[in-house]
């Protein structure tokens, strides 16, 4: 990346736009990419689209506030704008602040929303600019955040890293991410199949007001409209001559004149001939009469059934199609094309399919939060409302100020809570989803980047459909084939491929222009029958019907032309669909994209979504352009996403063992960013020594993962030793481990707040408690400071005490009448460390939070070094646990006298079929020889061939292995050895966190049984199919002793007589001591005999004398 710099760091985004000159050098397109676009670009151009353009109109579409007490009274706003992130010290004092600075104080990173209002106040118009009415979370990266346009120095001041990708927000201190959702596409017909093989259609309309879908259903082959505000399915014909379509004529015409298509929608004109609706009134008056009634709470003045009917049909069926004036005409030929497609899809045409990628859309977290902020802004307009209907009437008009109640926790809360919880909950649109932010994973650097890319799905794990799972051609480019989690989730959680832009909503106002200049026709001009001629094609954009045209060929010729000229926008699609005879021009937000190399106009870069690369001949390498190519692939790596970029020679392995690599290249521990020193997080590892890698890749490069690497090359001897090393468990070397292979620092953090209470206590801390005899502190309170906080570079064990914090016992204002203690009494409550190994304290922060509470933070520290039973990996899915260390002199070691860091079993590779394993080995071992890096890019990389010549040019053995001398007989072993360099990555599973047992410990409060879980100290549960193995073993006493002896038994005393439990040798029952006699039984099931008591049905014991 360096060399790259070199070349375009000091260019400008027009520099980097230029032509470059030979097909060769076209990888170096990528840098130019990334550095104009970034690899979270998506994300940050979709917020910086909505802090600067989307709120602009959700204001404009709720600009007036009115009130029904005084028609003269009226709030107006006249702009809005996000300001920079700040922190209120104190009351009406703001400073700029930075992410980290959020972070470690538990803050959000958020800036005001002030608007500009022009309102009256009794009988004067005031206007009040830069008002707040909330805060805004700011992303990171974004137009609004501090670190925008920044130097890498200036980062540095910033205490951020300059790597890190940005693209998420910070929350009370946490770091979140609005993960990409992937949905089927609005106000387009899905034509699809239902379980029984009916044909239907549906559309999802979607506009600012309204959200609404239609379906079109066939029942005994009429056809049927269907919406949820329509009690009953009303025939199509109906539909038609209510939205003034009369003569059956036109309706035929419109949809289609062939003879199977006019066959096929007979029985729908015959069927509305019996309901005897001829005209438009009788069609109206008819669905009025199928409305469900909506009892809107506005009351106002009442509608006729037709003046419903008619509404109805103008603004919620179908609503993305715009009706102005009652002017139907476009709705009705959108309708006529809905049956035709349906008619056609009962035929020889295909249905759609919902899993293509040209049907769906992405929704970025600029587009959530837009949903959002206009449910609250609408929410705190309505709020305001309601305070002017309230307080007008009662005070003389004169006073009333709305500024005074204009209130700005209600936007703040909202932004903050959905961010935080995740669940996106929009009362207008019944919009209730869970799980839409996540928290960023800081494991290492790529888990970070990953994650950045990742997309939900909407579907439910749980059931078992194949279809959204598998992976779609429609895939390729957009979406890593590799890279999607093993389990419930596979498949439908995804990641963006390297080069793939999501776009973001465009102005359609110049292609309408533009359309209509090269020939598009209005289709209020048309009657139905021009309609089905078979040259006349539909255009539509974005869902809506533009026009018809004639020549389809040439208006997408000379469209894509202007989009080469940059008349429009490059990010706009124009493509046919020859089935339907349509064009589609899409600009809507959310598309997938991706650039080629543009051949039939000298070397421009194109970019092109999923429906156009349709349209499209794209050649993969130079060598197969023919005379149709008109694109050439950019570089076929960038196939892959992140994750999966960092294997060398993926295109050499079995496929699921790239999905492994791409789980776990993100628990790899390694460098998390240059600021890791300063960042105090919950959980955090970091390897001691960090190497690149030998063998790298371009997208290694691409990334920077070289600056914040994760992981260590690794001296590897592909041969079996001892037998510990069976089912890919690795054998270490000793004096490796001394030197630092594999070492890491584990680093946790524990924090308290001191707050204030409303009966004016506080929290307190206090000193260390001195033993009486010897002056010093006792042992829990040896490794504090005098003020009551442990010092840094102390060493911490287990149940010693961190912060020696007291609370009031009371923390309430007292009731009236009852007696107060002058003295608050305080209870201690000590923040104590609990950890199973001591911990280094590592640095010690006081400070204080946006509630005005103390805040203070400890950074513990453990290093530790590798051990049998901890999880190392290489960058191939091939995973194994340590099984033994070896001290160096009973290792293996070659004539050179090196000796292997790892042995691997050679049982890993036949069935696993990772070759590229077997090549970065030669790779690594040809560049450690020659002193330099090798490639092992997807298909691409150095050559097998020319890597043996350079181990052959060394003196080496062309297939890579060496004569290997036994370590502990000392003779030459019988074979050689395949010995080289691989890259090892260390995961973060230790067997320090997972080892777990127990004898007596802890037991639950209600049935007394061992507590569960390895953080509580809990017992391992012999569960009930263990209980069925015992059993048919017939081990009778085993099975007592498990579940009653060594879990809950417990002594009671049962009345032989009435058969209730007794209580100290007396039967309540009875009155009487007489009878009762005692047993052993789990505590659990006197439990159970007591809540069915309390319930009124009486377990009744029966006793036999065991001797009788």
């Amino acid at each position: 990346m360096d060399v790259l710099a070199e070349e375009f760091g000091n260019l400008t985004p027009e520099q980097l736009a230029a032509p470059i000159p030979t097909v060769e050098e076209k990888w170096r397109l990528l840098p130019a990419f990334l550095k104009v676009k970034g690899l979270v670009k998506q994300h940050i151009d979709s917020f910086n689209y909505f802090i600067n353009v989307e709120i602009k109109k959700i204001m404009k579409a709720n600009e007036k506030v009115t009130s029904d007490a005084d028609p003269m009274w009226y709030l107006k706003y006249l702009n809005i704008y996000v300001g920079l992130p700040d922190v209120e010290e104190s009351f009406n004092v703001t400073r700029p602040v930075s992410p980290h600075e959020c972070r470690l104080r538990d803050m959000t990173y958020s800036a005001p929303i002030t608007v500009d209002i022009e309102y009256t106040r009794g009988s004067q118009r005031i206007i009040r600019n830069a008002l707040p009415i909330g805060r805004m979370p700011i992303m990171l990266r974004s137009s609004n955040c501090v670190l925008t346009g920044k130097t890498p120095a200036e980062f540095a001041k910033l205490n951020e890293c300059p790597l890190d990708p940005g693209g998420y927000f910070i929350v009370k201190g946490v770091e979140k991410v609005i993960l990409i959702q992937e949905q089927l596409s609005k106000n387009r017909i899905i034509v699809e199949a239902d379980r029984k093989g009916a044909v239907g259609a549906s559309v999802t309309s979607s506009t600012h007001e309204k959200k609404s879908r239609t379906n079109m259903a066939v029942k005994q082959g009429r056809f049927y409209l269907r919406h949820n505000t329509l009690s009953e399915d009303i025939p199509i014909v109906i539909i038609f001559k209510a939205m003034g379509v009369e003569s059956d004529q036109e309706i035929v015409q419109m949809i289609g004149t062939e003879e199977h298509v006019m066959a096929a929608f007979g029985p729908s004109l015959e069927e509305c001939q019996k309901a005897q609706i001829f005209t438009q009134m009788q069609a109206l008056k008819y669905i009025g009469n199928k409305v469900r009634r909506q009892r809107m709470w506005g009351g106002g003045p009442k509608k006729t059934k037709i003046e419903e009917a008619r509404e109805l049909l103008a603004s919620t069926i179908l609503t993305h199609v715009p009706v102005k004036e009652f002017n139907f005409r476009a709705k009705c030929i959108y309708t006529a094309v809905m049956v035709r497609r349906v008619i056609l899809a009962q035929g020889d045409n295909k249905v759609d399919d919902r899993d293509y990628y040209g049907n769906k859309r992405l929704e970025l977290a600029g587009q959530l939060l837009s949903l959002l902020f206009e449910d609250l802004f609408k929410k705190f307009n309505s709020e305001m409302k309601k305070i002017a209907d309230q307080v007008i009437p009662k005070q003389r008009a004169a006073q009333f100020d709305v500024v005074k109640h204009m209130r700005q926790d209600q936007i703040t809360n909202g932004m903050v809570n959905a961010i935080s919880t995740g669940n996106w909950s929009l009362k207008r649109f019944k919009m209730d989803r869970q799980g839409v932010t996540q928290v960023l994973s800081r494991l290492s650097y790529i888990s970070a980047l990953g994650m950045m890319t990742r997309i939900s799905s909407q579907f439910e794990k749980t059931r078992k459909v194949s279809g959204p799972r598998s992976l779609q051609p429609s895939q390729w480019g957009m979406l890593c084939p590799s890279d999607t989690p093993e389990g419930e989730a596979c498949g439908l959680v995804k990641n963006l491929a390297l080069m793939t832009h999501i776009t973001t909503d465009m102005e359609d106002g110049p292609i309408v222009k533009l359309a209509s200049n090269l020939g598009v026709e209005d289709v209020n001009l048309l009657c139905g029958e021009e309609l089905s001629y078979p040259n006349v094609f539909l255009v539509f954009l974005n869902g809506n019907i533009l026009g018809v045209i004639r020549d389809h060929k040439k208006l997408v010729n000379t469209f894509r032309l202007m989009r080469r000229a940059g008349y429009i926008n490059e990010f706009v699609s124009i493509s046919t669909n020859l089935t339907d005879r349509c064009v589609y021009i899409s600009s809507d937000g959310g598309r997938l994209c991706r650039n080629f190399e543009d051949f039939l106009h000298e070397s421009l870069v194109e970019y092109l979504d999923v429906n156009e690369e349709n349209d499209c001949n794209i050649a993969l390498y130079e060598h197969t352009i023919n005379k149709d190519t008109t694109h050439l692939e950019i570089e076929p790596f960038t196939l892959l996403g992140v994750c999966a970029g960092l294997i060398p020679y993926p295109h050499h392995n079995q496929s699921p063992r790239n999905t492994y690599q791409c789980a776990m290249g993100k628990q790899a521990m390694g460098t998390i960013g240059y600021n890791q020193r300063n960042r105090i997080d919950t959980l955090m590892y970091l390897l001691a020594y960090p190497q690149k890698p030998m063998v790298k890749t371009k997208t290694i490069e691409l990334i920077e993962f070289e600056k914040l690497p994760a992981g260590q090359n690794a001296t590897v001897a592909v041969m079996s030793y001892s037998g510990y090393d069976i089912e890919d468990a690795l054998v270490l070397n000793k004096a490796s481990l001394d030197r630092g292979f594999g070492r890491c620092l584990v680093y946790k953090n524990a924090k308290c707040t001191l707050k204030r209470y409303t009966n004016q206590t506080f929290d307190k801390v206090m000193g260390p408690m001195l033993d009486a005899a010897t002056r010093k502190p006792i042992w829990r309170h040896e490794i504090l400071d005098a003020d009551g906080i442990c010092s840094p570079g102390e060493k911490v064990e287990n149940k010693q005490v961190l912060v020696n914090k007291s609370m009031p016992t009371v923390t309430q204002i007292p009731l009236e009448g009852s007696n107060v203690p002058q003295q608050p009494q305080y209870k201690d409550v000590p923040i104590t460390y609990k950890g199973a190994t001591d911990s280094y304290i590592e640095k010690v922060m006081i400070s204080s939070n946006a509630e005005d509470a103390f805040l203070i933070k400890m950074l513990l520290r453990q290093t530790r070094r590798p051990e049998i039973g901890d999880k190392f990996s290489s960058r191939h899915g091939q995973k194994g646990v340590c099984g033994l260390i070896v001290p160096q002199e009973d290792m293996p070691f070659c004539d050179s006298g090196i000796c292997p860091d790892i042995i691997m079993n050679p049982h890993g590779f036949p069935s696993r079929m990772t070759v590229g394993k077997l090549i970065e080995l030669l790779a690594g071992k040809a560049g450690v020889l020659d002193g330099r890096f090798h490639y092992g890019t997807a298909f691409g990389g150095s050559k097998v061939k020319d890597v043996c010549e350079d181990l052959v040019r060394h003196g080496y053995n062309y297939l890579g292995k060496d004569y290997v001398t036994s370590g502990i007989t000392g003779e030459p072993l019988e074979a050689y050895i395949y010995f080289g360099p691989v890259y090892y990555q260390k995961l973060k599973h230790m067997v320090l966190d997972k080892m777990h047992a127990r004898a007596r410990g802890p037991r639950a409060v209600l049935t007394r049984q061992p507590t569960e879980g390895r953080s509580r100290d809990g017992g391992l549960r012999l569960g009930e199919m263990e209980r069925d193995c015992l059993i048919g073993y017939g081990a009778s006493m085993l099975l007592l002793e498990r579940l009653m002896i060594s879990s809950d038994a417990f002594e009671v005393d049962v009345c032989g007589q009435c058969g209730l439990l007794g209580y100290s040798g007396w039967c309540h029952f009875c009155k009487s001591s007489c009878h009762v006699s005692s047993l052993r039984i789990p505590y659990a099931c006197k439990l159970l005999f007591q809540e069915l008591q309390s319930m009124n049905i009486i377990p009744r014991l029966k006793l036999s004398k065991y001797n009788e």
